[in-house]
């Protein structure tokens, strides 16, 4: 069954319309989770970027967020990692990966040799450094 490890900003483009062809994209990806077809994996890191953005940036009610949330986590087929290797992330954090959040997400990639969902370019080419894949 296919794998993929969800970044943030694939989250987020997700639930805003912030940019239709990247809704479009992970329609994909969520209908195949919920036909049995595919597996999401999410470290809880995400979620609590995920919080955050929604919060300060999209000025979400904090219920709607929560619910988002709840609905997510509860569906069938979204695996949750709650663990961080400190020790690994310092190797990997700042250099390559400067971005804390995106070390925690790349280190799982490549501990658990699954593709990680980004729309953010930079991302992704720090990510093939690392030996770990992106999509799309």
């Amino acid at each position: 069954m296919k794998k993929y490890i969800i970044d943030t900003n694939a989250l987020i483009s997700f639930v805003t319309d912030r940019n239709p062809e990247q809704q479009r994209i992970l329609s994909s990806i969520f209908q195949n989770v919920a036909d049995s077809k595919a597996i999401i994996v999410c470290h809880q890191n995400v979620l609590i970027e995920f919080v955050y953005v929604m919060d300060k940036i999209y000025s979400m009610p904090k219920k709607h967020i929560r619910d988002i949330l709840s609905d997510f986590v509860e569906m069938r087929g979204v695996e949750m990692v709650h663990e961080i290797d400190f020790n690994a992330i310092f190797k990997i954090w700042p250099d390559p990966v400067a971005d804390f959040g995106d070390a925690v997400i790349a280190l799982l990639g490549k501990i658990k040799k699954i593709p990680v969902v980004t729309f953010d370019r930079k991302f992704a080419g720090k990510l093939k450094t690392l030996g770990v894949g992106s999509w799309p």
